[in-house]
C-alpha cells in the first residue's frame, strides 16, 4: 500500500486569508515620469540659456561701429606716447570645433536613452535606433546653430590653443611682426572660446616677459564679464599703452606702421 504525504493546514478560518503582491508597474511608471521630465528641463534650459546669451557670440553686436571708431581712436592716442603698434581683433569664433557637434549630438542621444529608458521602444531595434537617432539630431542641430549651446562641449584645452593658435595667425595676417622695432602688440579677443590673448612681437618679448600683460587680459574680461566689450577694450588698450611708453617711448619720427582700426569679423 502507497502512502501520500497529506499536507496540514493550520486551523483558522479560510476567509482571513488574503494575497498580497508588489506592483512595481507604479514605481516604473514614475522613475519613467521623472526621466522624461529631466530630459526635457535640462534641454529646454540649454537651449533658453544659449537663445538668450546669443548676441554675445555675434562681433558685430558686442561692438557697434562707434565704439569701433571710439576704440581707433584711443589707439592713435595711446601710440602717439610710444614706437609701438597696437592692433584689436575681435573674432566670433576661432574654429568651428566640428568635434564639439559630434559630442554633442553623442550625449544628447546617450542622455536621452538613459533618461527615456521607461519610454523607448526596446522591443522593436528599429525603432529604438531611429528614436535615438533622432535625439542625437537633435543635439547636432542645436550646437550648430546655438553657439552657447555648442560651448557646453568644448574643453578648455582646446578652446586655448584653437584661440591662441588663431591669434598668432592674426598677428602675422595684419603685420605687426613687420614694424622697425619689432613692438607690435596684438589684443585678440575670441568669443566662442571665451579667450583673450594679448601678444608682443620680439623686440617686447625681449625686454619684458608675457606677465607684463596679465593686467590687460583682466581688464579686457573684467569688461567682457561687465557685458561692455568697448569698456574692456578700452582699459586694455590704455594699460597696453602704459606698458609700452615706460619701455618704448615714442619720437617725433615715428611712423604709423599699422592701422588703427579695430578688426571685428565672423571667424
Amino acid at each position: 500500500m502507497t502512502l501520500f504525504p497529506m499536507t496540514i493546514l493550520p486551523m483558522f478560518p479560510l476567509e482571513d486569508w488574503d494575497t498580497s503582491h508588489a506592483d512595481p508597474t507604479d514605481w516604473v511608471a514614475l522613475f519613467g515620469m521623472l526621466g522624461l521630465v529631466l530630459f526635457v528641463g535640462a534641454l529646454l534650459f540649454a537651449i533658453v540659456r544659449a537663445l538668450l546669451n546669443r548676441h554675445r557670440y555675434r562681433a558685430m553686436n558686442v561692438l557697434s561701429d562707434a565704439d569701433r571708431g571710439e576704440l581707433a581712436g584711443q589707439i592713435q592716442q595711446a601710440e602717439s606716447r610710444t614706437s609701438g603698434e597696437i592692433a584689436v581683433v575681435v573674432l566670433e569664433r576661432s574654429d568651428a570645433h566640428p568635434g564639439a557637434l559630434w559630442l554633442a549630438a553623442g550625449s544628447t542621444a546617450v542622455l536621452g536613452t538613459a533618461l527615456l529608458a521607461g519610454w523607448l521602444p526596446w522591443g522593436h531595434p528599429l525603432g529604438l535606433l531611429g528614436c535615438q537617432l533622432a535625439m542625437g539630431a537633435f543635439g547636432f542641430l542645436c550646437a550648430s546653430t546655438l553657439p552657447g549651446f555648442r560651448r557646453v562641449f568644448i574643453s578648455s584645452t582646446r578652446a586655448t590653443e584653437m584661440a591662441t593658435e588663431q591669434a598668432i595667425q592674426e598677428f602675422y595676417a595684419h603685420d605687426l611682426h613687420r614694424t622697425e622695432a619689432q613692438t607690435g602688440v596684438l589684443i585678440f579677443v575670441s568669443l566662442l572660446e571665451h579667450r583673450v590673448t594679448v601678444l608682443g612681437d620680439k623686440g617686447i618679448s625681449d625686454k619684458l616677459d608675457a606677465s607684463h600683460w596679465t593686467k590687460v587680459d583682466d581688464a579686457v574680461i573684467e569688461g567682457i564679464r561687465s557685458r561692455s566689450m568697448k569698456d574692456g577694450l578700452s582699459r586694455g588698450i590704455g594699460l597696453c599703452a602704459d606698458v609700452l611708453a615706460e619701455h618704448f617711448p615714442g619720437s617725433h619720427d615715428d611712423q604709423n606702421e599699422v592701422p588703427n582700426h579695430v578688426i571685428v569679423r565672423a571667424e
